[in-house]
């Protein structure tokens, strides 16, 4: 069993030229700026200082590399689309993961949308990208405890619509949907 609780912080890296030298399985966290992947680390690793959040879109700029009870990485993306300043940074991201998905040890993307809104056009891109090309995916839809019911379903509705078979609805407040990511994690990783 892997616990999730004995995950450090390694280091951050600016490409995957500078990824840590300890030879590991790498489980990436992408989406949008904002949509709460540094949020969720925490919460899978009941450590709420382990990756700095911040409000405020495109707060995280380089690769963050956790390590997971000695056995993975859980990598902290950058978030695409808009940042602090209101720009958009796509080159920077695009040219950062371009090089990053090259990466042999990349073995799943956990893809993060918020679940308040339907995909973007940056969403609907990525997601295709890891559609077509056969990457290892598990779509996550965040923020689900700021929906009522009727949008709950209507979420499940357009998951389907898109064809995500493959996707957990979270909640960083709620223990049992962190145990379901958790398990998830680790049996796509085998």
């Amino acid at each position: 069993m892997i616990n999730f609780r004995n995950t450090k912080f390694i280091k951050s890296a600016p490409s995957v030229n500078d990824k840590p030298e300890k030879d590991l399985a790498e489980v990436l966290f992408v989406g949008k700026s904002n949509v709460g992947k540094s949020t969720l680390i925490n919460s899978l690793c009941s450590n709420k200082s382990l990756a700095h959040t911040s409000s405020k879109p495109g707060f995280t700029k380089l690769l963050n590399y956790y390590e997971v009870d000695e056995k993975f990485y859980l990598v902290d993306a950058p978030g695409y689309g808009y940042t602090i300043s209101g720009s958009r940074h796509l080159a920077s991201f695009g040219k950062m993961m371009e090089d990053y998905f090259a990466n042999p040890n990349l073995k799943l993307v956990v893809f993060l949308i918020d679940s308040r809104h339907e995909m973007g056009k940056d969403d609907k891109d990525f997601y295709e990208f890891l559609k077509e090309n056969k990457i290892k995916y598990l779509l996550v839809a965040t923020k689900v405890d700021k929906l009522n019911q009727s949008e709950n379903a209507k979420l499940d509705k357009y998951l389907k619509s898109i064809g995500a078979d493959n996707y957990i609805k979270m909640s960083s407040l709620k223990n049992n949907l962190i145990e379901k990511l958790q398990n998830a994690i680790v049996s796509l990783l085998k």
